[in-house]
């Protein structure tokens, strides 16, 4: 794979002088547009770079993927390549599974890892539950399933073009993670932060604690109001937990001093 490949599989970064990189893997169906702006609130400790995948966002016309271990591997490729510094991973529902793979993917190719590992709105990857067979349905049971998700516009759902350029991303984003089958390993030696709404109808509380078994440290739990797409309306609160965590994650790894 060519470095202008690599290149297209996360946004650049609009903050360079950064200390930390955050990596930031989305929902499904979701793309760097979602996220771009958390770059001002995380402040100039860290450098935002959020994954773009085949089949939306910039790269909408490209052929979307269902294979999770060939995407992890891309992924992986590509985060390798920019782990200069030290970095994070972050990923909600579907990204959360991303990322936890990308860390256990750097891990078995002898690489450098993440200083943490932040999951949000999603179950223990051993735990986890698959209810329906979303991407088995046909496009307007998608669609009226997409709008219990609370995550994309009614105008948007009810715009049948759009949805017609859209679907087949998220088509295949549902089939990565109904499809996904946990492999065992040892668990990963580094911090866990657990993010979940307190109103989330699509993630268990007693699934989601089952990531405590991926880590040999306490995983650290963050609770907040609301639905599945919570991180939206407390971005602010996120960001600002991720910014001061990571850095003082990060110190003893750039030489900074105790944090």
């Amino acid at each position: 794979m060519d470095t202008d490949d690599l290149e297209n599989w996360f946004t650049a970064g609009a903050n360079p002088a950064g200390a930390v990189r955050l990596f930031l893997f989305p929902f499904a169906g979701g793309n760097a547009s979602a996220f771009l702006p958390w770059q001002e609130l995380l402040g100039p400790r860290l450098e935002l770079r959020v994954a773009q995948l085949p089949g939306r966002g910039v790269r909408l016309f490209e052929p979307p993927m269902t294979d999770m271990d060939e995407l992890v591997a891309r992924l992986t490729r590509a985060v390798a390549s920019l782990a200069d510094r030290p970095f994070v991973l972050f990923g909600h529902s579907l990204g959360a599974l991303v990322a936890f793979e990308v860390a256990r993917q750097l891990r078995r190719a002898g690489r450098p890892g993440p200083v943490s590992l932040w999951v949000s709105g999603a179950e223990g990857p051993r735990t986890r539950l698959v209810r329906r067979r979303l991407h088995e349905l046909d496009d307007p049971e998608l669609i009226e399933a997409l709008r219990d998700y609370n995550g994309t516009a009614p105008e948007m759902l009810d715009d049948r073009e759009m949805m017609g350029l859209l679907l087949p991303g998220l088509r295949a984003d549902f089939a990565l993670d109904e499809c996904y089958r946990y492999r065992a390993e040892p668990p990963l030696d580094l911090p866990i932060h657990l993010l979940v709404g307190d109103a989330d109808p699509h993630v268990e509380h007693d699934r989601a604690t089952g990531w405590s078994w991926e880590t040999s440290q306490p995983v650290q739990q963050h609770c907040y109001p609301g639905d599945h797409f919570f991180l939206y309306p407390h971005q602010q609160s996120i960001t600002a937990l991720l910014a001061e965590t990571a850095a003082q994650a990060a110190q003893p790894a750039s030489g900074a001093g105790p944090s």
